[in-house]
């Protein structure tokens, strides 16, 4: 039976209208796209700043999967001890300081540490706005949590396209990340005003955080490998686009863009294809088409196929959070925070090995191996009860 650890603490109450109260959460899965973007765009331009080769550049993304995995019984905690609004709104604020202390790294050793607190500060976010939206999923009784996720892909996509116009226009990233950074951060104390007055919830007996077991390691492999595949995306679409297409700087970006834009039109159908015919049948069919997807990005034909590639790897790879996590979160915020480890842990070694792979192999089998990688998520989706 699902603990009740997560509801008791979370009151969805609140002194703010009812309108805020309803797009609270969402604004906050638009801030963690937009932030995430804003990152995942300029990679290459901070790769060129420091001069780092793509092992050294692994290095450094390697900071970004340890510290969000680390970080997870942090989250957990957080969340017990002060409540998810606060939870949140202290992740959020340490987030966009993160991303300033990017851009202000001058070797690899700073680029690495602050990285670091980036995946950090994004994880305990992320765990924090997902445990409001299982409440939120739970009151409303039925399935809104890839709505949710969403509302992500739309900050993301925002996030990447004005990566993209920052990157054309020759803006500095430490500029850029200014400009995005603190009117967030403005944006972030307001809303959290909006959030629900939950309470934090020191009463529970439950474990602060463990690792999942039995039908929960499975939703944990399959985040693992989806988490793998996204952040590798995330992180190497647009280095891959320079180094084989000679893509411009401009130009780089737009294959997360693409990428994303397809996972924000996929999700709005999501909730409604998972009550139809069962979240382990969606996920399984989608994760092929993202196979395909990122074989048609490995072939690298041209710009265009390319882009329509990584596209239709968003689209396929877009239910593959919202259900794990939805799953993950009926059985409260130490089951969540359990599977987000395990998912997570896939962005910790997926843009590490992605690198790895192209140092000696190539970006072409970089990219091949991520399509392996979304074959295995559609395989393991079949066995994974829990998902429904």
């Amino acid at each position: 039976m699902p603990s009740n650890d997560i509801a008791s603490p979370l009151l969805l109450h609140s002194k703010a209208p009812a309108v805020t109260q309803r797009i609270a959460n969402p604004i906050n899965f638009i801030l963690l796209g937009v932030v995430y973007a804003s990152w995942a765009a300029r990679v290459p331009a901070v790769r060129d700043a420091l001069q780092l080769d793509a092992a050294e550049l692994s290095f450094a993304l390697l900071g970004g999967g340890a510290g969000a995995v680390l970080s997870f019984p942090v989250a957990a905690g957080l969340v017990r001890w002060l409540g998810a609004r606060l939870a949140s709104c202290a992740a959020g604020l340490t987030m966009m300081l993160s991303l300033l202390c990017i851009a202000l790294s001058p070797s690899l050793p700073w680029l690495a540490a602050s990285v670091f607190l980036f995946g950090a500060s994004t994880s305990c976010f992320d765990v924090s706005i997902n445990a409001l939206g299982a409440v939120s999923e739970k009151a409303a009784g039925r399935s809104i949590m890839s709505m949710l996720h969403a509302w992500f892909c739309a900050g993301a996509l925002a996030g990447a396209l004005l990566g993209s116009a920052a990157a054309s226009a020759g803006l500095p990233v430490l500029q850029h990340f200014t400009l995005i950074a603190l009117p967030l951060a403005a944006l972030q104390l307001v809303n959290s005003r909006w959030l629900p007055r939950d309470e934090a919830g020191a009463s529970s007996h439950a474990p602060l955080y463990a690792l999942p077991h039995g039908p929960l390691a499975v939703l944990g492999t399959i985040g693992f490998f989806g988490a793998m595949a996204e952040g590798s995306v995330g992180d190497w679409s647009g280095v891959y686009l320079k180094d084989i297409l000679h893509a411009a700087d401009g130009m780089a970006p737009l294959a997360f863009a693409g990428f994303t834009g397809m996972m924000l039109l996929a999700r709005l159908f999501c909730d409604r294809l998972k009550d139809r015919f069962g979240a382990r049948r969606v996920v399984a069919c989608s994760a092929l088409c993202a196979a395909a997807g990122l074989g048609l990005a490995t072939a690298a034909l041209n710009l265009p196929l390319t882009l329509a590639g990584f596209a239709l790897t968003g689209a396929g790879l877009a239910a593959v959070f919202p259900f794990v996590f939805s799953a993950g979160g009926r059985h409260g915020p130490t089951a969540l925070a359990g599977v987000a480890t395990l998912s997570y842990s896939g962005s910790l070694l997926g843009p590490p090995v992605v690198g790895m792979i192209a140092h000696s192999q190539g970006m072409q089998a970089a990219i091949g191996f991520l399509a392996l990688v979304c074959v295995i998520i559609s395989l393991a989706s079949l066995k994974a009860s829990a998902l429904d």
